[in-house]
């Protein structure tokens, strides 16, 4: 007798990580993400009033100087609080300017509060900038509960050869 688990979904599922290749043809998978950045020091933000993280937004925000990692928590989370299962296409995301504002400001990973981390009629400008840039994106967090603060994060994908993406914990 043996015991067989068999898993079925997409590896964008739940809370999740993106790679390189999945917007990148030729990038990397999940599996060659560099685990350093998944592991370490994170600021929780409180954006609870922006539509759009845009640049002008994140300049406003004045997340310090040297901070690798960023989770954000906006009205999105609201939705996770409320036990809401429809997909909505007004969430908030990352523009392509406020993508570009994390990129140079150093950012080696960012999380946001919602399944997708750039604006649902606008999904590859940002998704390019960061995956290009090596930023490691976190999609699905669940924050409604957590104060803005400093945290140690663990988010490790699942290790799947040259995925996309992968569930992560």
């Amino acid at each position: 007798m043996a015991t067989i688990t068999r898993l079925d979904m997409g590896a964008h599922t739940g809370r999740h990580v993106d790679a390189p290749a999945h917007f990148i043809p030729t990038g990397s998978g999940v599996d060659a993400l560099d685990l350093d950045v998944l592991l370490g020091p994170a600021l929780v933000v409180h954006v609870l009033e922006a539509d759009v993280l845009s640049a002008d937004v994140l300049e406003r925000l004045a997340i310090p100087s040297g901070t690798e990692r960023v989770l954000f928590r906006s009205r999105n989370s609201h939705r996770w609080a409320g036990g809401e299962r429809e997909f909505d296409e007004s969430f908030v995301a990352i523009s392509e300017d406020g993508a570009h504002w994390l990129v140079e400001h150093g950012l080696r990973l960012v999380g946001i509060d919602y399944l997708w981390v750039a604006p649902f009629d606008e999904p590859v400008p940002t998704h390019l900038i960061l995956l290009r840039a090596g930023v490691i994106a976190v999609e699905g967090l669940n924050l409604s509960g957590i104060a803005s603060g400093l945290y140690q994060l663990v988010c490790l994908p699942l290790k799947i050869a040259g995925s996309d993406g992968a569930p992560a914990e």
